[in-house]
């Protein structure tokens, strides 16, 4: 199943980032991913195949078409 992901929606990955946060906010799709820790804030910036390989799931999404 193919899933969508818009900017604005807040996923789970599956391994927390080192402030404890497992919770990221979509900033950027494409190739690349620009994800926010929603914990600490860092941005970080992730190929599209290790981003689709670590989410968990969508825990709420922003609205996107």
């Amino acid at each position: 199943m193919l899933v969508k992901y818009f900017v604005g929606d807040i996923v789970k990955m599956r391994k927390q980032h080192p402030c404890g946060g497992d919770q990221w906010e979509i900033m950027r799709t494409g190739v690349d991913f620009r994800l926010k820790c929603l914990k600490c804030g860092r941005v970080v910036l992730l190929p599209r195949p290790k981003f689709l390989k670590q989410v968990r799931a969508v825990v709420s999404r922003s609205g996107g078409s």
